[in-house]
């Protein structure tokens, strides 16, 4: 009952004040933002969502669009600005996700909704982490993030998906709070974000 009716009440309504309540610091984020990226502070993009259904991702914009003299972004230590740097580590990136999660297109409590390209590269085990809609965290957020590796990460989704409960989220969701506020688990490295998925030899 809980997986098919109650986790997108609590979604819905968790989606919806969580929005109310962070308005002044969206607002706020949107104008530093705007700033610093040349009146550019959200970033879009097309991410596989349950049952492999393409939607589109909205998160606050961290880093610049500078790129080398081949024409290649410069890595993303490079881009990341000091705005970017602190949106990042308290996770108040995240923030607009609300909106998706309001839409239906993710839920609070999820796997990470990762890149479209990634979706021929996984095993049909790993492609069982789209059976549930994806999430602003996750088990996988709580234990280790970026720290760990591609199989654990995609071991610990296709957990969740089957031991989603209500129990369960509660403990994510707890964990993430915790974790926001210690800044744990947000970086593996000065990279500032995962390595590249690139099939089972990553």
């Amino acid at each position: 009952m809980y997986r098919l009716f109650f986790k997108r009440f609590f979604d819905f309504i968790a989606a919806f004040f969580g929005l109310l309540i962070f308005s002044p610091v969206l607002v706020i984020l949107i104008i530093l933002l705007s700033l610093v990226n040349k009146g550019t502070p959200f970033f879009f993009q097309r991410r596989p969502g349950k049952n492999n259904e393409i939607f589109t991702i909205i998160k606050f914009k961290t880093m610049t669009d500078e790129v080398d003299e081949a024409g290649e972004l410069l890595p993303d230590f490079e881009r990341m600005t000091k705005v970017g740097n602190f949106v990042r580590k308290y996770s108040l990136d995240e923030i607009p996700q609300l909106v998706s999660v309001l839409k239906g297109d993710m839920s609070l409590i999820g796997p990470r909704p990762l890149l479209v390209k990634y979706l021929p590269l996984y095993s049909k085990e790993e492609l069982r982490r789209h059976e549930v809609k994806p999430g602003i965290t996750g088990w996988a957020q709580v234990n280790g993030r970026n720290s760990i590796s591609w199989p654990e990460k995609f071991s610990l989704d296709v957990y969740y998906v089957d031991n989603l409960s209500f129990v369960l989220d509660v403990k994510i969701f707890i964990l993430t709070v915790a974790k926001v506020f210690k800044s744990e688990g947000i970086n593996s490295s000065d990279s500032k974000t995962m390595t590249t998925f690139t099939g089972h030899n990553s």
